[in-house]
């Protein structure tokens, strides 16, 4: 019989408890930060503000996975300790294929101080990165560039050239099709990056001379008061520099946080790598000015530069094959019933939890709905309560009521989806399962509620593309792509009817490319058709726009600069109130009123927790104290 410690009917911890409370205490003491907030979940990977999501360990555990689950985790300490938010969003180009390469080097650049400090840090990082690659995208067999990722190729010889490291043997191939190119046109550029490693602002300039090695520089310059600003932070930094009694208790401290750390380290298997070996106190403290990264409701910085006119900027090349088209002329009746029914059983314990967040918003709602008197009037509606007063005495005069009017406007919403091909699975489950719950409630109230979706025809180009290389492939073709506009619901269509059209977002083949800024010009249009007197469009994204066919033939910002262009539009000149929410991705810096969550299953919370917001603003004539998102962070 087995000798045990564990009391009789205490519960066996799982094997890998210990190994979560490890890595959870490296990842603080690597960023120097006590308060994230780690969990672990089956979804990917994901740093917002305080919150770390790292992937769920397996219940048989190798090796290899543990250096993995390090290496994800030390990729974010490393984040939060050597980055500055504020530095890099002042620095970033605004070019979509430009941002995404400077995005790909800043992230190899912070990884690569805590591999040239900590040989356990290399490691992991190296395991990290080989299962990235490897599940990503079957990268060992492509042949093609246009397959290759250019910022990954970029991101992963820049880590060549700062740590000494060789690719990953899952991602050679995309660094083997591009090396030659990227060698040619910018090799000294990629030396030059190595003496700036330590100083984020004088890496993200070179990185930037990397861009316009490259033929990839952004059209906005640099501000030229970046190195007054620079010079004055420093100033800062000296005058805040700690006496010598203090910088030994902070030192005592990161040495005791580290301890800590290494105790728990005690804890993993044989088999589990060391991602930490040098006190956390060595890592630069980057973050301490940087801005939030949580999910949050901000407002966009406004942007100086005069608006581009959209004319001669944007066009489309063929609109004859664009469509937009009701959700049941997609698919018969039948199919619709099925895909309706696999939406619900997908989520069933989501409705609970979505249907209270509304059943709390129709409270809202109605409560400011109510209907109101003023009593003790000498004109109005004779008050049936009050005559008892004059029959008691007669000299009393008659009292009259009336009806108060209220604050509450003839309303419409429309809920624009993203049908994108990368909110396939869960992401466009809940958002589908949402937007049916909150036009259920929003019908209760009163508020007519309008859902649409918006996707292409077809992957890479379809039938415009073809119409293209019929006519020679002209120039600068603008939008290469056939639109397809889904009306889920009108306005004017009664819930019970349009029920069963929101299964058509599990329809296998329907989500394919998104190009926002037309869906956003159709869905507002629409809006302004209506006789409402309040107007609101709700936009729910994942992603920037993305069309792999109209942005291989134009300038890499063209749908980026023409969403920007009609957001702008729209909330300077139009009576429209635009708001975004953005699973997984930061729309703060396209839309003015916007909040960005890290998993889908809060969009519930945000959707109902914004609408609300927006009626307590009109009812009260101004704006309201922020709540907590459900599920959200503020």
């Amino acid at each position: 019989m087995a000798i045990s410690n564990r009391k009789a009917g205490e519960r066996r911890e799982p094997i890998a408890e210990p190994l979560k409370r490890s890595v959870a205490g490296c990842l603080r003491a690597i960023a120097k930060r006590s308060e994230i907030e780690v969990v672990y979940a089956s979804d990917r990977p994901a740093l917002t503000g305080d919150k770390a999501r790292l992937p769920e360990p397996p219940r048989k555990l190798t090796p290899e996975d543990v250096a993995i689950l390090r290496g994800n985790a030390d990729s974010m300490a490393l984040r939060l300790g050597c980055h500055d938010v504020a530095v890099h969003r002042r620095l970033a180009p605004e070019n979509a294929g430009a941002r995404a390469v400077f995005d790909a080097v800043e992230q190899a650049r912070v990884e690569a101080i805590g591999s040239r400090r900590m040989a356990g840090v290399a490691s992991n990082l190296t395991a990290m990165l080989e299962d990235r690659y490897h599940r990503g995208g079957k990268y060992e067999d492509i042949t093609d560039r246009a397959d290759a990722p250019m910022e990954d190729a970029v991101a992963l010889m820049v880590r060549e050239r700062l740590t000494g490291e060789a690719p990953p043997k899952a991602a050679r191939k995309i660094v083997e099709l591009w090396r030659s190119h990227i060698e040619e046109k910018a090799g000294p550029s990629l030396d030059g990056l190595i003496g700036n490693l330590e100083n984020q602002r004088s890496f993200a300039r070179s990185v930037r001379e990397l861009l316009s090695s490259l033929d990839m520089a952004d059209e906005t310059p640099l501000d030229p008061e970046d190195d007054d600003n620079e010079d004055e932070n420093e100033g800062q930094d000296d005058e805040q520099t700690p006496s010598e009694g203090e910088a030994e208790e902070q030192s005592q401290g990161d040495k005791s946080e580290m301890e800590t750390s290494e105790e728990a380290s005690d804890e993993l298997q044989d088999g589990a790598t060391e991602a930490a070996d040098a006190p956390s106190g060595e890592l630069p403290d980057e973050s301490e000015n940087a801005e939030s990264e949580e999910a949050s409701e901000a407002k966009r910085p406004p942007n100086n530069r005069p608006v581009e006119p959209r004319g001669p900027e944007y066009k489309v090349f063929n609109p004859r094959f664009d469509e937009m088209i009701d959700a049941e002329d997609l698919c018969d009746a039948e199919e619709l019933a099925r895909l309706r029914t696999y939406l619900d059983k997908q989520l069933a314990h989501l409705q609970g939890v979505v249907g209270r967040l509304a059943n709390r918003l129709q409270r809202r709602l109605l409560a400011q709905q109510n209907r109101a008197w003023e009593f003790d009037l000498e004109e109005g509606q004779l008050d049936p309560a009050r005559l008892v007063r004059v029959m008691t005495d007669p000299f009393q005069p008659l009292s009259f009521k009336r009806e108060k009017d209220t604050n509450f406007r003839d309303t419409v919403v429309t809920l624009l989806l993203d049908n994108s091909g990368s909110m396939r699975g869960r992401p466009i489950t809940v958002a589908a399962t949402c937007a049916d719950i909150l036009a259920r409630t929003l019908e209760r109230c009163g508020v007519k509620v309008e859902i649409l979706g918006f996707t292409t025809r077809a992957w890479k180009g379809g039938q415009s593309r073809e119409a293209w290389l019929a006519a020679g492939k002209p120039n600068a073709p603008g939008r290469l792509n056939d639109l397809r506009h889904i009306v889920y619901k009108s306005a004017d269509a009664p819930w019970r009817r349009a029920r069963k059209n929101l299964g058509l977002m599990m329809r296998e083949g329907l989500l394919k490319e998104n190009i926002d800024g037309e869906a956003l010009d159709w869905a507002h249009k629409r809006l302004l058709a209506r006789p409402e007197q309040r107007k609101i469009l709700m936009v729910i994204s994942d992603g920037a726009p993305v069309d792999d066919s109209t942005l291989s033939v134009n300038p890499g910002n063209y749908l980026e600069r023409h969403l920007r262009w009609m957001i702008e539009d729209i909330e300077t000149r139009s009576p429209v109130e635009l708001l975004a929410i953005g699973i997984g991705h930061d729309v703060t810096r396209y839309y003015r009123r916007a909040v960005t969550i890290i998993d889908a299953e809060e969009l519930g919370g945000a959707m109902t927790e914004k609408l609300a917001e927006l009626f307590e603003e009109d009812a009260g004539g101004g704006a309201v104290p922020r709540r907590k998102a459900a599920g959200g962070r503020r």
